[in-house]
């Protein structure tokens, strides 16, 4: 990545063209949980991770690019059932995932700007709420979701693999002042 400062970031949809790039960017933005896993379970998350942006239920994959260089992207999805096909929770509401900004972009608002574009999009979309789910691992993750206004939707939280999966929700009718 070249020098970052004093360039916009524009959050747009994913182009075909982009797809390899985002894939690296996710990567490399997902890199440093390496060592909470197994190395068999890191395997099968880091080819999920590779694998995601072609998943066939994707609504929409945004990106935050400045000038030709991809800095992160978002996925949302319409509900949990077309999210998760793997787990059983019940959310009938969209659903973020793999919000991954790469680590030479951190503490630029990247991921602060991919988050109010997909809030902006599904409030054309007359969402009411939107979800996602993380680990406690992801503590900077999670920071930015309590300070965007998401809050912890308990409800909709699952274990798997020994690990609690949280959930946290963001009400779309709700304003909060960190959204601008």
């Amino acid at each position: 990545m070249t020098c970052l400062m004093n360039r916009s970031i524009l959050v747009k949809e994913m182009e075909e063209k982009d797809k390899e790039m985002v894939r690296r960017v996710l990567v490399d933005s997902y890199q440093q949980f390496e060592a909470v896993f197994d190395p068999e379970r890191w395997t099968d998350y880091l080819k999920e991770l590779i694998s995601s942006i072609d998943h066939p239920n994707i609504d929409k994959l945004l990106i935050a690019k400045r000038d030709k260089e991809i800095l992160g992207s978002l996925q949302l999805f319409p509900s949990a059932e077309k999210a998760y096909m793997k787990w059983d929770v019940q959310i009938d509401a969209p659903i973020i995932r793999f919000l991954g900004v790469h680590p030479q972009a951190r503490g630029l608002g990247v991921g602060r700007k991919l988050l109010k574009a997909a809030i902006s999009y599904l409030e054309t979309q007359r969402a009411t709420s939107v979800f996602l789910h993380t680990t406690d691992t992801m503590e900077q993750a999670i920071r930015l979701y309590e300070g965007f206004g998401f809050i912890r939707d308990l409800s909709k939280e699952i274990y798997t693999d020994d690990r609690l999966i949280k959930c946290y929700r963001f009400d779309l009718n709700k304003k909060t002042g960190d959204r601008k």
